[in-house]
């Protein structure tokens, strides 16, 4: 059943790769690795060779396993103090990211993911140095994809949600030019906004808010539960006013989303209300990333009847079709 209906989704790609086919066990090298918030980091990585060629068919959404264990921790000072004692816990497992850009240059493929220091793996991911070298498997899993007909394609991300929304801004701008990209970034204090920085106050006006997004020309918006920045409230009610602001053509729009599952089931309440097409990436523990432990289960529903089964996140999603999953 899982293997019929993701062939019935590619059949709605516009693109005839078989997204995992190049997956394997590949060496990057750490190009850059640099501080953008008070727990937030970019790090940049070099594949070349046959990592080169795997890393370049990447695709927005899905994700690579990173083995994080041999990795050292930073200096006794500058482990955050709600981290001490997690800090010394040994990392056994790889660890997932999405990346929020691919650059493909002659024999190398460089990319970009963004972290947030939250427990033992994380913070020694903040001592990485330029030319260290990490283990990743990847590519993995199943990204976002194109529906024919789409006028407009309206990212919504949620906190640590943003990455593959960058990436996936950054691939329809380029290969989809017919298709209106705006962003909705959320998160709960304009502190928790994974950004280097919004934009000066006449740019925002424009609605380009962030820079991350408004690079490709696309516009966005800020939306915070507190109100620090930004549209005051959850990113799904920015989202709400939004759609009722522009009113109609519903069937020509598609919904993008990553970040708390709470969103996300949001998300799919909103997108079903307006019978709206809308993607989900789901996040779930991924012990090995490609099938194996099936540790990261979703449970979803089958077409034309009141069953359910379950779906693997790494390798039948992570991105899923909002209609099928259940909350």
């Amino acid at each position: 059943m899982c293997l019929l209906i993701l062939r019935a989704k590619s059949a709605t790609m516009t693109t005839t790769e078989t997204y995992s086919a190049n997956r394997g066990l590949f060496t990057a090298v750490v190009s850059s690795n640099r501080q953008i918030g008070e727990r937030f980091y970019k790090l940049k990585l070099e594949f070349s060779g046959s990592g080169a060629k795997a890393f370049s068919k990447f695709r927005p959404g899905q994700f690579a396993q990173l083995d994080i264990s041999t990795i050292a921790l930073p200096e006794l000072s500058s482990i955050p103090e709600d981290l001490a004692d997690a800090s010394r816990r040994q990392i056994l497992l790889r660890r997932p990211f999405s990346f929020t850009e691919t650059k493909v240059q002659k024999d190398k493929t460089t990319t970009e993911l963004l972290y947030c220091i939250v427990g033992p793996a994380t913070l020694r991911m903040t001592t990485l140095a330029v030319g260290d070298s990490l283990s990743i498997i990847g590519p993995l899993g199943n990204g976002f994809w194109v529906p024919h007909g789409k006028k407009t394609a309206l990212l919504i991300s949620g906190g640590m949600g943003a990455p593959p929304l960058q990436h996936l801004a950054k691939v329809l701008t380029a290969d989809h030019s017919d298709i209106e990209t705006i962003v909705i970034a959320g998160a709960k204090t304009a502190d928790q906004l994974p950004f280097e920085s919004r934009l000066d106050e006449i740019s925002q006006q424009l609605g380009f808010a962030l820079p991350e997004f408004a690079q490709y020309g696309v516009k966005s918006m800020v939306a915070t539960d507190d109100g620090s920045a930004g549209f005051a409230g959850p990113v799904t009610n920015c989202l709400s006013d939004w759609l009722k602001e522009h009113g109609s053509g519903y069937d020509k729009i598609t919904i993008y989303g990553c970040g708390p599952e709470a969103m996300l089931a949001q998300l799919a309440e909103i997108a079903r209300g307006k019978n709206i097409d809308c993607q989900i990436s789901m996040e779930r523990r991924m012990a090995c990333g490609f099938g194996v432990c099936q540790s990261c289960t979703v449970e979803c529903r089958v077409e034309d009847s009141n069953e359910t089964i379950y779906k693997l996140c790494c390798e039948d999603g992570p991105v899923f079709d909002s209609r099928e999953v259940v909350f």
